[in-house]
C-alpha cells in the first residue's frame, strides 16, 4: 500500500494533523493502533476530569459541546474526539500498531500490524507519552504489597483497603490521591515542592490569564516561553492543597527504594504500605522510528518545531515542541498548521 502522506497515531495530534492535510486536499491516511478512536482516553481511570476548562479543550474547526466554562471527564473527551473524526470523515485505519519506521531512498516505509505500507512523508503523531513508567527502584520481592501504575488504576474498588502510597506530584496523581483519601490513609511521595494553580481566578479560567498573559501559546525562541518552560509543571486546583493542609494526606520525600514490603524513603524514614500507586509519568520510545539522525547527540528526538533534518519526516504532539499548549488540544492544532506549509510544499 502506498500513500502520500502517513499520520502515525489517531489521538489528538493526529486527528488535528488530518484535519489539516484534508482541508488542503492532499491525500493522507491515519494509523492507530485502537479499535475506536478515543480508547486511550476511555481506558484511563473512571474518575479523571480534564483541568482545561471544555473553551480550552476544542481541536480546529470543531468546538466541544457543553458549557464552555465546565471540565469535560474522559469518557466526554473521547467522545468528542470520535465525533471530530466522523464530523470530518478522516480516513483511519484501526487496528494497526506500527512496528517500524524506516527510510528507503525517496520513501519511507512502515511496517504494521496491517502488512507493509509506503509513504512519501509521515507525521509521528503517537505522542510523547507512550510507555508508563516505574523508577528502578523496587528491590526483590514485595509481596505483602499491592503496585500498580496510575494506568492500570480505575477505582478505589481495586484497590485494598488499608494506606496507600502514592509516588508522583503530578495532576493524575493528585486527582488519585483526592478520591482515595475518603476512605484510606493517603500517602504521597514527591522528589521536588509541589506548585498549585487555580483552575479560576476572579472567576475566569487560569487558562484564559495565562492566554491574555501570552504565555500559553508563547514559543520557547520567546523570552516569555522560555522562561514558562523553566517553571514546574503545576497542579492545577487546591483540593489536594486543601487536604495536605489538614493533615489527611501525608507528604513524603522521595522513595528511594521498596524493600522487604517496605518503602525507603529519602531522609532514612521507611514504612509499609498496603497499596503503592506510581504516578509516576510515562517515557517517550522512539525506537521504532529506525531512521538516521532522528536524534540529536544527547539522544533527543531532532525536529525544530516538529520539521525533521530527514526530509518528509515530522513529529507533532509533543511537550513543548514549540509552545505549552504543544501537547494539550487547544495548542496541538497551531503545530499542525505549522507543519502543514512544510508537507504541502513538498507534496505540490
Amino acid at each position: 500500500m502506498n500513500f502520500d502522506v502517513v499520520v502515525v497515531g489517531g489521538g489528538q495530534a493526529g486527528l488535528s494533523m488530518g484535519y489539516y492535510l484534508k482541508k488542503e486536499n492532499i491525500p493522507f491516511i491515519i494509523l492507530d493502533d485502537c479499535l475506536q478512536i478515543g480508547d486511550s482516553w476511555r481506558k484511563r481511570y473512571d474518575s479523571l476530569i480534564l483541568f482545561t476548562p471544555r473553551s480550552y479543550c476544542s481541536l480546529s474547526g470543531y468546538p466541544m459541546n457543553g458549557p464552555s466554562a465546565g471540565y469535560p471527564t474522559k469518557d466526554e473527551l473521547a467522545d468528542y474526539l470520535f465525533t471530530y473524526a466522523t464530523h470530518f470523515e478522516l480516513p483511519i485505519k484501526h487496528d494497526t500498531k506500527v512496528f517500524e519506521v524506516n527510510k528507503k531512498e525517496h520513501k519511507f516505509e512502515l511496517l504494521t500490524s496491517q502488512g507493509t505500507m509506503e509513504a512519501k512523508q509521515v507525521v509521528i503523531a503517537a505522542g510523547a507519552l507512550q510507555d508508563p513508567f516505574i523508577p528502578d527502584v523496587i528491590k526483590g520481592r514485595n509481596e505483602n504489597i499491592e503496585q500498580m501504575h496510575s494506568t492500570q488504576y480505575f477505582s478505589p474498588g481495586q484497590t485494598a483497603k488499608g494506606s496507600v502510597l502514592i509516588v508522583g506530584g503530578g495532576n493524575s496523581g493528585a486527582q488519585i490521591a483526592t478520591e482515595l483519601s475518603r476512605d484510606r490513609e493517603v500517602t504521597i511521595a514527591i522528589s521536588h515542592p509541589l506548585h498549585f494553580l487555580p483552575l479560576r481566578l476572579l472567576g475566569i479560567s487560569i487558562f484564559q490569564w495565562l492566554e491574555w498573559a501570552r504565555l500559553l501559546y508563547a514559543g520557547i525562541d520567546t523570552k516569555q516561553g522560555s522562561w514558562f518552560k523553566k517553571r514546574a509543571d503545576p497542579i492545577f486546583g487546591y483540593e489536594l492543597k486543601k487536604l495536605i493542609s489538614k493533615n489527611i494526606v501525608r507528604i513524603k520525600q522521595k522513595v528511594l527504594q521498596v524493600k522487604n514490603n517496605k518503602v525507603h524513603f529519602q531522609g532514612g524514614s521507611k514504612q509499609y504500605f498496603n497499596t503503592i500507586i506510581w504516578a509516576t509519568g510515562f517515557k517517550s520510545d522512539y525506537h521504532w522510528v529506525k531512521v538516521e539522525d532522528r536524534l540529536t547527540p544527547e539522544g533527543k528526538l531532532n525536529h525544530q518545531r516538529g520539521v525533521t533534518p530527514i526530509q518528509g519526516l515530522y513529529f507533532l504532539g509533543l511537550p513543548w515542541q514549540y509552545q505549552r499548549g504543544s501537547a494539550l488540544l487547544c495548542g496541538v492544532g497551531r503545530d499542525a498548521e505549522y507543519l502543514l506549509s512544510f508537507i504541502r510544499d513538498a507534496y505540490y
